[in-house]
């Protein structure tokens, strides 16, 4: 059987094909998306209190450079395969090459079940990742259209509700440690897959509204969309490899490269590009990425990483 989670998403999913009635108000659904964000920063500042090092450094150097190495791979795939215009490439790569906090509580909640090792830093990977595919392509942006400005990209960046919530949680955990953080610890860390599990019914009743009815029109980005998480958990496979992760960590870090961003990327892409399509990236990123992700593809990038390790 699947983790309790998972069930969660497929009763959102089918609730939605099916037309019901049911919905998560929005004023939950945005309070259940800040408390993850918060708690997964604040995991991971618990788990580096009083483990950091100088040791950690090259590997986080690594994971921030993949951070710019996988828009620029979907950038030309999305142009020349995909078919679309500029602005709506540069949109899309930004979400693909920024990850999803979504499917990170996923996985890292599997992880845990299944007391795989995990670094301490492994939080980290999420912070390390989001930011900065969104710098590079709105770089991108700016150099091939001359619009807007270096500070103006930094700020959007940098201010964004995600960046904010997990770099903040990361400092709070390595500040306060755990005897810091016990007065909270019952509601926020022991309530985790509680809140994991309303936002995966939210997920769900948003993917099937995003898919139903199907816009075969759009039949490229969906195609990129269904088969781009298996060659990009590759990248982040190799790269764990070349790291010598520990099984959990690697699984974290493949799982991360084969998401798309479907909260923090649509805002900052959005204020930057108001040209840009966000429904294309939307479509792409929560209506088909993160369902094959959730569904099919967690499971399948442990099998690869088995023949590893």
């Amino acid at each position: 059987m699947p983790d309790i989670v998972i069930a969660f998403f497929a009763l959102g999913l089918v609730a939605g094909l099916l037309k019901s009635d049911l919905k998560v108000p929005q004023s939950i659904y945005e309070t259940l998306s800040i408390l993850l964000m918060l708690v997964l920063g604040l995991k991971g500042g618990l788990a580096l209190h009083g483990q950091l090092s100088a040791q950690i450094v090259p590997e986080l150097l690594t994971i921030a450079a993949l951070g710019f190495i996988l828009p620029l791979l979907c950038y030309p795939v999305l142009r020349s395969l995909v078919r679309l215009n500029q602005d709506d490439a540069v949109s899309v790569a930004a979400h693909y090459g920024s990850v999803s906090a979504g499917t990170f509580a996923v996985v890292l909640a599997l992880t845990e079940k299944a007391e795989l090792p995990l670094n301490a830093e492994t939080t980290l990977y999420l912070v390390l990742l989001e930011l900065p595919a969104i710098v590079m392509m709105l770089w991108l942006h700016r150099r091939l259209t001359g619009k807007g400005s270096a500070g103006g990209i930094l700020r959007e960046s940098l201010t964004s509700r995600g960046v904010l919530l997990l770099g903040g949680g990361v400092l709070i955990g390595v500040l306060y440690g755990p005897e810091g953080l016990a007065p909270l610890s019952p509601v926020l860390l022991g309530g985790f897959k509680t809140m994991l599990a309303m936002f995966l019914l939210e997920m769900g009743l948003c993917t099937a509204r995003v898919c139903s009815p199907l816009p075969l029109q759009h039949w490229r980005l969906l195609a990129f969309a269904a088969t781009a998480p298996f060659v990009l958990a590759w990248v982040g496979i190799l790269a764990a490899l070349a790291l010598q992760l520990p099984l959990g960590s690697a699984l974290v870090l493949a799982t991360l490269c084969a998401s798309a961003s479907y909260i923090a990327a649509p805002a900052a892409i959005k204020a930057a590009i108001p040209s840009a399509n966000i429904g294309l990236s939307m479509l792409a990123a929560l209506g088909v990425t993160f369902p094959v992700n959730v569904l099919v593809g967690i499971p399948l990038y442990q099998q690869w990483l088995s023949w590893f390790y």
